[in-house]
């Protein structure tokens, strides 16, 4: 598939969008188009998937199998290679077909059919390897919310209408590499949450960012067993680590019910077998789903700053994750609460990258213990990227890259990058937008541990116990830009110029008042 087509399926995917923009609100619609382009998915892999299975029957149309044995043994191939099942009967294509039978000028009725299709969906999953991968996937579309329509007839017109462009959408899931249906899934998530706003960032990481993480946590790897994402969204994070090195598991946890089963379809939608990722659904400091496991590689982007139990949970004083540091991360700011269950996951040969605000860096009390534990006792500090502010979604402040191993050695020196300069991003409209040439600058100074001037420094950890621990990047990279000298002779003769200048004005200034016979206004 060429640039071009590519686009155009992203644009076409979002077309979508302009049927319901004005009829639903932007944060209900995201739900439904997502939905539909995932049952118009899975419909397509199970015909092409059954259409394989019948190569060299009598009948090799899926549509067209009635025999009951016959079915029987491509619901149980699929429930095993799929994870799901679908009918003939209930097709992407057959419902589109029925709803645009027109029935006394108006739309087929189809939402009770859909919504049984939805079910079966999720029902044929029960009892198999993939129940919980499918499980309660479609909750969010309710057919029957007022959302869609104020009648019965509304919500129906307006489902099988934008059903009717999705089917004029040809995925080609036969001819497409994987990811680039995957891809326009991504473009059309990125486009919700860059008009979401504050909320934006409980679901969706900028994609440069993203890019610099799985980069980061990727280094001197070609293959990683497992990635985690303690607070992953949308899933995009963990994929995109997949891009970089061949990932054989992908593990994530997000709390969001709403974003966790969007987090399961981006994953069946980049052509992910179900056996091969694991996210569930659940508050991860509170309730860790996966807290015997250690994985080769950590990338996350927390919450800022978030509130949480703290010492009001007695437990957590004695949690594996954050008893050795002393002191547990203030009740108003987890940062530290996740930067530290991050390491407790991390493998002894993995690398962790994760996004945070720039307090950490210098922030005192339990935080400053915390971080000389960190960096004094465990030798786990590997780089610090400072990034520019305004570059996430729904908040413009500075943020900050901290990189974390397990296996580095006594003498190991840390990299400190300052990516925040003015050359070092673009605006696009009211973000600052990192380029590839700036990721690719940041990545090369971090995998060569190279010294630039104003840009980057490599600090020993005894300079680092030199300045308290205190981890602020203007601390070790001086980006101070001293001032051209003053030419006071040329700014003499700018003077004498400028009064010459102003004499000669005035002058003819009065000869204008003398002529009309009228006083001199100064």
């Amino acid at each position: 598939m060429t640039e071009d087509q590519k686009k155009n399926l992203e644009t076409q995917l979002w077309g979508i969008a302009n049927l319901l923009r004005g009829k639903i609100s932007a944060d209900d619609y995201r739900d439904y188009i997502l939905g539909f382009i995932f049952f118009k998915y899975l419909s397509e892999k199970q015909y092409l998937y059954a259409n394989e299975l019948l190569k060299g029957e009598d009948v090799t149309e899926y549509t067209e199998v009635t025999d009951s044995d016959t079915l029987q043994a491509i619901e149980e191939e699929s429930v095993e290679k799929l994870g799901y099942y679908l009918a003939p009967n209930e097709l992407f294509r057959v419902l589109v077909a029925k709803g645009q039978s027109k029935v006394e000028g108006e739309s087929n009725y189809i939402l009770e059919d859909l919504q049984a299709v939805l079910n079966h969906i999720e029902d044929s999953t029960r009892n198999t390897e993939s129940e919980e991968d499918f499980n309660a996937l479609f909750e969010d579309l309710d057919l029957q919310s007022n959302k869609l329509g104020r009648t019965v007839q509304a919500r129906n017109d307006i489902v099988v209408e934008i059903l009717g462009f999705l089917s004029k959408i040809d995925f080609q899931l036969d001819e497409l590499e994987s990811d680039v249906l995957g891809d326009a899934y991504e473009y059309l998530i990125a486009k919700f949450a860059a008009g979401a706003g504050k909320s934006a960032g409980e679901f969706y990481t900028p994609q440069k960012v993203s890019k610099i993480l799985a980069k980061l946590v990727t280094t001197g790897k070609d293959r990683l067993r497992s990635v985690y994402d303690p607070t992953c969204g949308s899933g995009s994070l963990l994929l995109r680590v997949a891009r970089e090195a061949e990932v054989a598991e992908f593990f994530g946890q997000e709390q969001n019910r709403t974003t966790y089963n969007l987090a399961r379809m981006n994953m069946i939608l980049h052509d992910v077998h179900y056996r091969d990722f694991d996210i569930k659904q659940a508050d991860t400091l509170e309730e860790p789903q996966h807290i015997d496991q250690r994985f080769e590689a950590v990338v996350a982007n927390p919450p800022f700053s978030a509130h949480w139990k703290s010492s009001a949970n007695p437990l957590n004083d004695s949690d594996e994750r954050f008893s050795p540091y002393g002191r547990l991360a203030p009740k108003t700011k987890a940062d530290y609460a996740f930067l530290t269950h991050m390491l407790h996951q991390l493998d002894d040969n993995g690398i962790m990258a994760s996004v945070f605000p720039h307090g950490v860096l210098f922030r005192g009390a339990a935080e400053g213990t915390i971080r000389e534990y960190i960096i004094k006792e465990m030798n786990a500090l590997d780089a610090v990227i400072g990034l520019p502010a305004n570059i996430f979604y729904g908040t413009s402040i500075p943020t900050c890259i901290l990189v974390l191993k397990k296996n580095r050695q006594p003498e190991d020196k840390v990299v400190f990058i300052d990516a925040s300069g003015d050359d070092h991003y673009i605006k696009e409209g009211n973000q600052n937008v990192l380029r590839d040439e700036d990721v690719d600058l940041i990545i090369e100074t971090y995998r060569n541990r190279a010294a630039k001037d104003k840009y980057s420094h490599i600090a020993s950890l005894e300079e680092i116990a030199e300045n308290d621990y205190n981890l602020n990047i203007p601390r070790y990279v001086d980006t101070f830009e001293e001032e051209e000298p003053v030419d006071i002779d040329a700014v003499s003769r700018e003077l004498k110029q400028l009064d010459k200048e102003l004499d000669e004005t005035n002058k003819e200034i009065q000869k204008f008042c003398d002529e009309l016979g009228i006083g001199t206004p100064f």
